[in-house]
């Protein structure tokens, strides 16, 4: 069969002149490119060809029912010259006229694809009026119907659905196209006709609104014009938009039931040619910004019977139950890059499939895939960002990662899968390797919002595995996130998940995790838990992991107990009545039972950590002495409520710690404050539980704890000073002055009598009374608590210095009074007083007092207050006082730096040593010999090697005659302690050889008699010595030898210095120094 170019076309007699061989083809080859046939006949086929096959086989049959010959057009062509082209206009006038309408219009798709439109066709079949029949009936054969006239049409349905385009096609593969072709011409004409009928509807409308109700409107403004069709109808269909887009679905179905003669889910329904305006939220913030139209609309709604519409629009049913094929077609011209909608320029889908295929296009790929697919919904952008996200999160730096929190946390908020949730939610808390404290937060915060959006449910389902997936990570900052994360979600969690499954890793991640900072996170997260249980059976075990985490070795752990655990745990506590019914008592019984069981070797740490517990439970408890007063409810806030006072309680360590944050607020504190002090003061404490359990419980039980403590121990007097000045600070001064001073009182009864001097174990021994003085009597200081605390200072040194007493609860209190500068004034007026004591007992113990305060009190108050006091104790006429003054002096030796009181102290030590009257004071040699190895190693040089090291070798060199075994035993054993902690200091040669050795040798004579087993120690101590005297020797004779050294001696250096100082920081000239003189 021979092939012709559908491109040769032509209808033109000038292109026919210019190309007279050329073969005109009035049909589309089946095989486009092919080579025409020879030059000659148009419609003459080569003699070895087989005749071309018609353009519709003579079986075909016209819409009149006749049967009509495929050739007509060709054999009328034929008739004319061989030398004349027909043209497609001729052929298209003939076709029409013989009524072949189904030819005509397969001629003129084909023109339509090969881009050439033919007006005459065109005309033909966009006028609907040659397609309507003429009363039913069919025309009469003798009719001379011409291209415009009328004629009868066949039914869409059975003409369309019955023709076999196979038989009348050129080739039988052309069926699915032309059928395509032909269906997608009558769906364009009959859209263009709906869309001509609604233009002129609309315009129709509009005319019939009257000129005269215009005008009324305009002349009376005040008059509201009433609603309009279209108006409600618009409304109507925002309305229910809006109802859908949040959420209110039955409000939604109620309101589409009440307006059912309206289609909500077609705008178009609304009226013809009317623009969707935007929805309710946009129209609402824009509506001041909105200028009115000035033109008058009319309503139009669309609610036309399809029986009275033309012809034309019936038969778009028909084109719908065809319309699945063209829409493939079009999707699958789309996948290859060929728009569904034609170019301007009539070109065949080949030609556009070609061109296109020029632009690099991609839709094997998975994002190629996507990209093609536009999501056209919220929940197809969902699946999108559900498909991509996975794929996007690796290839984003880290450091930029927690820009895709806010996307992820989005998508799987609304994401309809459950397993890409999941995928989504493992992505979020695995998106950085070790996140920051700020990413940290971001993904927190993003899970929060997820928390609220979603629900209780999900949030169990979905974020809970994730957390217990990473609870043994490597990475430390992420079991930190989970941590961080328990905490968080916590309100949004199911209450029964919350104190079971949560509590329970929590705890597992509290006894296990090895980091500080995670185990600090777990901390806070279960006091959060605290804040929000409601199971009493919890209870005990929140009390077994307060204590375990105060157990905790880090300190930052257990700072995150006191600010945060502890307060949520004692607000739970008072919630269920547990707080001073259980929770204190058994801080104390655990108290007290320590104390039993260490009364030799108490364990610190532990009476630290439940005594700082008790330290904690201080504001919640004077919150809940507050809230069951008996004047709470009489409690308002006015607005001359007076300000609380900065000082009024100590800093807490926390905002919940805060009893204004416990209370509610500082307003409401405040007032309460004013009734509680009224009450305190006039009324009394009748059918005040609360605080009674205070005054006649606690009180009594925490004094008595107190009595059983090791005074010496200043780790637990610091702590329970620290704890009974926070309480009464808490509590106020009225019920420190009425409640807790009445009570030490009544125990620290100052009497000789209250002395056991030959046990030492009267209560003023204990350590009841630095507590006391420290805890209770430094709450407050003004002048008359100042005046309270020095009496009780001056009458428990008098007590027990007359009582022969032990002094170390005395000694206890300056040490931990004289730690805090402001009392040091006070200290010194205390001491003044032992002074100038009648009795030298006093006196002595003011001198040996002295050596406690020196140390911490500035070098003035020493010069001005310590020294003169010391030195007229020095000369008091007892010798003891005067021997009780040498440790104080040997600690201003060791700390003070002014020159002149260090002359001063010196001499008084060398009247001492070398006044005649003291040369048989066996005593004062002893505390001399004992001060001086003590401050030996610390104080000055010259000092020590001027003054202590000869006095030394004295004291060594007269004990060797010293008659009385025993004192010379006495001073022997301190002249060892001296010697061993001197030996580590470094001695000049010359005060080794003078004095250190030669005193040693001295203590060894008497140590051979006396101590066997401190013999053995000073030889050694002698041979090391002299060894070091050796050696030194040896190096300065190496020296003296040397021609180097004498002649580089130190002149020499000193010259090579002043030279190395002149230099600048050029590096050639400090070469030049050590360049060799030529």
């Amino acid at each position: 069969m021979a092939s012709v170019n559908p491109f040769n076309l032509s209808d033109s007699e000038e292109e026919a002149e210019r190309r007279p061989n050329e073969s005109v083809d009035t049909e589309r080859s089946p095989s486009d490119g092919a080579p025409g046939p020879p030059p000659g006949n148009p419609f003459s086929p080569p003699a070895e060809a087989e005749p071309p096959t018609p353009l519709l086989s003579s079986n075909r049959t016209s819409p009149n029912g006749e049967g009509i010959s495929a050739s007509a057009p060709a054999t009328s062509a034929m008739a004319g010259s061989t030398e004349a082209r027909v043209s497609v206009d001729i052929i298209a006038a003939q076709l029409l006229r013989d009524q072949f309408i189904l030819t005509a219009l397969e001629f003129h798709t084909e023109l339509l694809e090969a881009g050439r439109e033919l007006p005459r066709l065109r005309d033909y079949f966009s006028n609907p009026g040659n397609f309507e029949r003429q009363g039913g009936t069919p025309p009469a054969k003798d009719q001379v119907l011409g291209p415009g006239g009328p004629l009868n049409r066949a039914g869409s349905i059975s003409t369309l659905d019955s023709l076999d385009f196979a038989r009348y096609s050129d080739d039988g593969n052309r069926e699915s196209d032309e059928r395509v072709a032909v269906l997608e011409f009558e769906l364009r004409k009959a859209k263009e006709t709906i869309q001509a009928l609604r233009a002129n509807l609309t315009q129709a409308a509009e005319c019939e609104v009257s000129s005269q109700e215009r005008k009324n409107l305009k002349s009376s403004p005040e008059i509201q014009e009433p609603i309009r069709p279209l108006e409600k109808r618009a409304l109507n269909f925002l309305v229910n938009e809006y109802l859908l887009k949040n959420g209110y679905k039955l409000s939604s179905i109620t309101f589409s039931d009440e307006n059912d003669d309206q289609d909500f889910e077609l705008w178009d329904d609304v009226g013809l040619n009317i623009p969707k305006p935007p929805d309710l939220l946009q129209l609402y913030r824009n509506c001041g910004n909105v200028t009115p139209s000035q033109r008058d609309t009319v309503d139009v709604s669309v609610g036309v019977d399809p029986s009275e519409l033309p012809g034309e629009l019936r038969r778009i049913r028909v084109f719908k139950e065809a319309w699945p094929v063209t829409a493939a077609t079009n999707r699958s011209r789309a996948r290859v890059g060929v728009p569904a909608q034609s170019s301007e320029q009539k070109l065949s889908p080949a030609f556009q499939q070609a061109l296109l295929s020029f632009c690099r296009m991609c839709s094997d790929s998975r994002l190629g895939a996507e990209v093609s697919r536009i999501a056209d919904s919220e929940e197809s952008v969902m699946l999108m960002l559900g498909r991509c996200l996975p794929h996007i999160v690796p290839n984003v730096l880290l450091a930029k990662r927690e820009e895709l929190i806010p996307l992820i946390l989005c998508t799987a908020c609304l994401h309809p899968e459950p397993k890409e949730r999941d995928q989504l939610l493992h992505i979020l808390f695995n998106l950085i390797k070790r996140p920051d404290d700020e990413q940290r937060q971001m993904i927190l915060t993003g899970c929060v919002a997820f928390a609220r959006h979603v629900g209780p449910t999900r949030v169990e389902a979905e974020l809970l595995p994730q957390c217990w997936e990473q609870i043994n990570h490597k990475y430390p900052e992420r079991r930190l996130l989970v941590a961080e994360s328990c905490g968080a979600l916590a309100p949004y969690l199911p209450k029964e998940i919350r104190s079971s499954l949560v509590l329970s890793m929590l705890q597992q991640m509290l006894a296990e995790d090895k980091a500080d900072m995670v185990r600090e996170a777990v901390v806070k997260s279960l006091g959060i838990i605290m804040g929000y249980i409601d199971d009493a059976d919890k209870y005990s075990q929140g009390f077994e992991l307060m204590l375990l985490s105060l157990g905790d070795p880090s300190e930052r752990v257990v700072n995150a107990v006191h600010q945060v655990f502890i307060p949520a745990f004692s607000a739970w506590s008072t919630e269920l009545g547990n707080l001073h019914v259980a929770l204190i008592p058994s801080l104390l019984t655990r108290i007290e039972k320590l104390l039993m069981q260490g009364e030799h070797a108490l364990d610190e740490h532990k009476l630290h950590i439940f005594l700082s517990a008790l330290q904690s439970l201080i504001p919640p408890l004077f919150a809940l002495v507050l809230q069951n007063a008996p004047f709470t409810s009489r409690a308002k806030v006015h607005a001359d409520t007076p300000a609380i006072e900065v000082t009024r309680f100590p800093r807490p360590a926390s905002p919940l710690q805060d009893i204004a944050t416990i209370i509610g607020s500082r307003e409401i504190l405040s007032a309460l404050l004013q009734l509680y002090d009224h009450q305190l003061e006039l009324e009394g404490t009748t059918g005040w539980d609360s605080l009674l359990w205070v005054v006649n419980q606690l009180l009594p039980q925490l004094i008595e704890i107190v009595g059983r403590i090791n005074v010496t121990s200043s780790t637990c007097v610091h702590e329970f000073s620290r704890f009974f000045w926070r309480l009464c600070r808490t509590f106020g001064k009225i019920f420190t002055n009425t409640k807790v001073k009445p009570q030490f009182q009544e125990i620290l009864r100052l009497s000789e009598e209250n002395v056991d001097a030959s046990a030492g174990n009267g209560i003023l021994t204990k350590a009841t009374v630095p507590i006391y003085a420290t805890g209770v009597l430094t709450c407050y200081n003004q002048e008359e608590d100042r005046k309270l605390l020095v009496g009780f200072l001056e009458d428990v040194m008098t007590t027990l210095s007359l009582s022969h007493a032990p002094l170390d609860s005395l000694k206890a209190s300056f040490v931990e009074l004289g730690a805090n500068p402001a009392y040091h004034e006070l200290l010194l007026t205390v001491l003044w007083y032992g002074v100038v004591h009648t009795s030298a007992l006093v006196r002595c113990t003011a001198a040996r007092m002295f050596e406690l305060l020196v140390k911490g009190v500035n070098e003035t108050l020493v010069a001005q207050r310590v020294v003169p006091a010391l030195i007229t104790l020095s000369s008091d006429p007892e010798i003891s006082v005067r021997i009780s003054t040498i440790p104080a002096f040997g600690t201003i030796m060791e700390t003070v730096t002014q020159k002149e009181l260090q002359e001063r102290v010196k001499m008084q030590l060398a009247s001492f040593l070398e006044d005649p009257q003291y040369q048989d004071q066996h005593s004062l040699h002893i505390e001399i010999i004992r001060t001086f190895g003590r401050v030996g190693p610390n104080a000055e040089p010259r000092f020590r090697d001027e003054f202590v090291l000869p006095h030394l070798h004295k004291l060594a060199l007269a004990n060797n005659s010293h008659t009385v075994e025993s004192k010379r035993i006495d001073i022997a054993t301190q002249l060892f302690e001296a010697y061993s902690a001197l030996s580590c200091c470094f001695i000049s040669e010359e005060v080794m050889v003078n004095h250190f050795l030669p005193g040693l040798r001295c203590l060894h004579a008497d140590m051979e008699q006396l101590s066997p087993e401190h013999e053995v120690i000073l030889s050694s101590m002698i041979k090391e010595c002299e060894i070091k005297v050796e050696n030194r020797g040896m190096s300065d004779a190496q020296g003296s030898i040397s021609i180097a050294s004498s002649l580089v001696g130190e002149d020499a250096k000193t010259k090579f210095l002043s030279k190395m100082g002149q230099l600048t920081t050029s590096g050639a000239m400090l070469a030049n120094v050590f360049q060799r003189k030529k």
